[in-house]
């Protein structure tokens, strides 16, 4: 199988990338295409779950075509998608009954209240491993399934399929043939009982969910069926992984074993900590996932999310016109006054892990007369740094664990100045890998050893990786991050 090739599918909040890799796990080529953010006046997100489908196949035939290599060579797909964003679709027609809910849309809050005011969040927390909050697929499905005409009425005779985007992807690639998705994305959903490893029938029924509507849960690296890419194969290409993207950017990561940790900068973030064969609960905020479950073992992480770290460079530029590109803001922030005090929380749409607060609104602080445009880019350019540290600081007093390294992923990294912030204020190595389409990675990894073209134990072995040690002292590092929790303090009490 010296010739086979891993195509891998990593469907992401900005867009959908098709990712080739060769039989030694070596990236061979990419194709890229973006999609419509769908944005109204009250800072509600959607996608336009069709475009994402002609994206998939686009970028599918884009990458191969692109590479040269015949399509007979591709040996299995593996999927990686943007998780939590819910798509609610006609089981018959396979056509979406409303857009996709975007994970950075916080509409469904009032159906949060309404169950919160019952007293069912602990509850739902104890079995779902999450916090109740609108951040997650329940209330989004909820949502749709309320406010779209007929919508309740047609789920209730199981008449609509309610999914993340990878089980809309493999239901679409396969022609209808298959609902699935995998743990990962499950635990995901605030639907699933992850110690049970099962829909949880009571929470459904809370969000007013009809079990009917659920996929198939499968392991990450089970038979998901096979596509033709409609007519593009002569012969269906079997699917053979499905991760969401941070678990997918875990394995690929090469995290895991239990206790490493990663961090994926992406238009947000999420801190990950693999905890083994065993659940952490957290009572400051994080959420316990299901890592995956692979070769039949499934594995757990504490995780915090984070909603805007890389797209705060991105309304920089497009919104307040301060930087031109993304490369002049990390030069803008290694230029600005040291002396400058200046804070900025990127609460958009409230805050996540581990303050979740869903009310919280954006804000600088400490702005004096020294504060210029650098410095203002600076501190939206910090606040990245500031909101990792807050999960890994959790997670540290929560597991009672020492950290040696954090291995990180995404865009942001290739930011010299911000990995080396990140280390200063961690306290510890960062580590960036030689590669950044790690999520897409991990997924085409699963993918790969599942068919027999890779050995896990010697896939990753050609990744070299650029160490950032800490060159700030503890007081100075102190210093700064008490400032930083003054200043979430400030948008916390809407001060």
């Amino acid at each position: 199988m010296s010739d086979k090739y891993i195509l891998g599918i990593d469907q992401s909040t900005q867009g959908t990338k098709g990712i080739l890799f060769d039989s030694d796990g070596k990236l061979v080529c990419r194709f890229d295409c973006s999609h419509q953010q769908i944005i109204n006046e009250k800072g509600w997100v959607e996608h336009d779950p069709e475009e994402i489908y002609k994206n998939t196949i686009a970028v599918v035939k884009g990458v191969i075509e692109k590479s040269k290599i015949q399509k007979s060579q591709i040996a299995a797909i593996g999927i990686c998608n943007q998780r939590e964003t819910a798509v609610v679709w006609d089981k018959t027609s396979g056509k979406p009954v409303y857009n996709a809910i975007v994970w950075q849309c916080s509409r469904g809050q009032a159906i949060c209240d309404r169950i919160k005011e019952a007293g069912h969040d602990e509850q739902i927390k104890k079995s779902t491993g999450l916090p109740l909050s609108p951040y997650f697929s329940a209330a989004k499905i909820a949502w749709i399934l309320e406010n779209v005409s007929g919508a309740y009425e047609k789920a209730k005779q199981a008449e609509l399929c309610c999914g993340t985007v990878d089980s809309w992807l493999v239901y679409k690639l396969t022609e209808g043939k298959k609902f699935k998705t995998d743990y990962s994305n499950a635990s995901r959903t605030q639907l699933f009982n992850i110690s049970s490893l099962k829909w949880d029938s009571d929470v459904c029924e809370l969000f007013g969910i009809p079990l009917s509507c659920l996929a198939e849960v499968c392991d990450s690296d089970g038979d998901f069926g096979a596509t033709t890419l409609e007519g593009f194969f002569e012969n269906p290409v079997q699917i053979h992984a499905v991760l969401g993207d941070s678990h997918g950017a875990l394995f690929g990561q090469d995290c895991r074993k239990s206790g490493m940790v990663k961090a994926t900068y992406g238009t947000g973030s999420s801190v990950m900590l693999n905890t083994g064969e065993l659940p952490i609960f957290s009572s400051k905020g994080l959420v316990t996932s299901l890592a995956w479950k692979i070769n039949g073992k499934i594995s757990y992480v504490m995780e915090g999310n984070i909603n805007y770290t890389g797209s705060v460079i991105g309304w920089l530029r497009k919104d307040l016109h301060l930087i031109e590109n993304i490369a002049e803001a990390y030069q803008l922030a290694a230029k600005a006054n040291p002396q400058d005090q200046t804070y900025f929380i990127p609460a958009f749409t409230g805050i996540g892990a581990p303050y979740w607060d869903s009310d919280a609104t954006g804000l600088f602080t400490g702005i004096t007369r020294i504060t210029g445009q650098a410095e203002m880019v600076k501190a939206a350019v910090d606040c990245i740094a500031y909101q990792i540290l807050d999960i890994i600081n959790t997670m540290r007093e929560e597991c009672d664990t020492k950290l040696c390294e954090v291995r990180v992923d995404g865009g942001p990294t290739e930011s010299k100045y911000l990995m080396q912030f990140q280390s200063d204020i961690l306290n510890v190595p960062v580590q960036v890998p030689d590669l950044q389409e790690l999520s897409g990675m991990g997924a085409a990894y699963v993918a790969g050893i599942s068919v027999g073209l890779y050995q896990e134990d010697k896939i990753f072995d050609h990744i070299t990786r650029e160490k950032y040690e800490s060159k700030m002292t503890l007081d100075n590092s102190s210093k700064l991050y008490s400032g930083w929790k003054k200043a979430i303090r400030l948008a916390l009490s809407h001060e």
